[in-house]
């Protein structure tokens, strides 16, 4: 069936009003209306009627969307503009092909191997490809590249990924809960770090630890590209590798791996494989975000008194906002006396990422980030504190072209320096 007939009746609750335009990050920015939600909701429905062609220019607007969610929070009649844009966005790749950047995607994602071979030859290859920033841990091109640019700052990509770090199971205490730990890409290739504090945390509550070896990436990358058939096939080995060990939770410390469970896998895939959806509703009820399950297993940080009391403050990544999931970081962080919690403004407002928004609209991407990174001076803090390891790539990438020696860190690794006392954990020692 089309994509977009199979929503048909959702893309006709949309009444025009507007009232989303005024949560829309892009529209924020660029000011135009077909890349707001109702426009785009008024591109599918001409589409949808054959007033317009799926071409080039819909192309364009249409990709033009960080898939957030708010506008979907916001709207009074529940339209869900971001499962219909990637409807259109699937439309339009069947019809015009994959672009490029999303056929290069799709092809290392379904191969995982050669995946993790190019991730360890650009880890080999840093120095020649990038330079080290000055007082700051992230690097920057040499000279620009394709897809990346040159003005990007990012992290070096780890020596050994995180799934190369430990074996498949970490036992725990008898009677404790046997947590299946997704790993996500963005944290096995490029912040090691968070999986070492998720591994220390989940062993300080006696938890067994299953971290399962054939785990794929969540495909959420292919899916904003319109590759549904890469996307399919990731969701389908991931149902088949994590339920096999029949856990107790599935822990998730990425928000958008979270959000492509919780949202993507039942709502887009459940339709199209009826014999599976009962098993992806499943996987959603299981999977849970790590500082939500951390808070529910009764963990205390703990911190020596008398140490210095050093300001924070916290990002709300899109993909846990629109799943609640606001208030438990927040609590877990305020229980640390070391840290004081400054809220900065508009803390729940987008970074501008996008997964691959980013890699097709960086002046945009900058130009949304450009307020988180005001907000973020302004409050004064030093430390960044989000739960997402996509945002952290933006966010440290804003702070360092703004000047900024504020350092950016996941709320993982804050809770487990707490409980390790010391300032972080050291991955080498896994």
């Amino acid at each position: 069936m089309d994509p977009l007939k199979r929503l048909e009746q959702e893309i006709k609750k949309c009444v025009k009003c507007g009232a989303c335009r005024a949560y829309c990050p892009v529209f924020s920015v660029t000011g135009r209306e077909p890349v707001s939600a109702r426009g785009k909701v008024a591109l599918a429905r001409a589409a949808l009627s054959g007033d317009i062609r799926l071409d080039a220019r819909t192309r364009s607007d249409m990709s033009k969307c960080l898939l957030c969610g708010k506008c979907v929070e916001k709207c009074a009649n529940e339209v869900p503009t971001d499962l219909i844009v990637l409807a259109a966005r699937e439309a339009l790749a069947r019809k015009q092909g994959k672009t490029l950047f999303h056929r290069m995607m799709g092809f290392l994602l379904r191969n995982r191997t050669l995946l993790t071979g190019g991730a360890s030859l650009v880890s080999l290859l840093t120095p020649l490809l990038f330079r080290r920033i000055p007082a700051s841990s992230g690097l920057r091109l040499r000279f620009p590249l394709p897809f990346v640019g040159g003005r990007r700052h990012v992290p070096k990509l780890a020596a050994k990924p995180f799934l190369a770090r430990h074996s498949e199971v970490i036992p725990g205490e008898p009677g404790k809960p046997r947590i299946v730990y997704f790993v996500g890409c963005m944290t096995n290739f490029i912040y090691p770090e968070i999986g070492e504090a998720a591994v220390a945390l989940l062993k300080s509550l006696g938890c067994t630890i299953i971290i399962p070896s054939d785990q794929q990436c969540c495909g959420f990358p292919a899916l904003s590209g319109g590759d549904m058939d890469t996307f399919r096939e990731l969701a389908e080995k991931n149902l088949s590798a994590l339920e096999s060990h029949a856990p107790d939770y599935i822990m998730t410390a990425c928000a958008s791996c979270g959000s492509a469970f919780h949202r993507m896998y039942p709502r887009v895939l459940g339709e199209r494989l009826p014999a599976l959806a009962e098993r992806f509703r499943a996987l959603a009820e299981k999977t849970v975000d790590a500082a939500e399950l951390l808070q529910k297993l009764g963990l205390h940080p703990r911190q020596p008194a008398g140490m210095p009391v050093q300001d924070i403050t916290y990002h709300d990544p899109c993909h846990l906002r629109s799943r609640g999931v606001v208030r438990q970081p927040r609590e877990l962080l305020r229980a640390l006396p070391d840290l004081c919690l400054v809220e900065m403004k508009d803390a729940d407002a987008c970074c501008g990422l996008g997964g691959t928004f980013t890699v097709h609209h960086y002046g945009t991407s900058l130009g949304i980030n450009a307020r988180k990174t005001a907000a973020i001076k302004a409050s004064g803090a030093q430390t960044v504190v989000t739960g997402c390891p996509g945002c952290m790539l933006q966010l440290s990438d804003g702070l360092h072209q703004a000047g900024s020696k504020a350092r950016v860190l996941h709320t993982l690794e804050i809770l487990a320096r707490s409980l390790l006392k010391k300032e972080h954990v050291d991955p080498s020692s896994h």
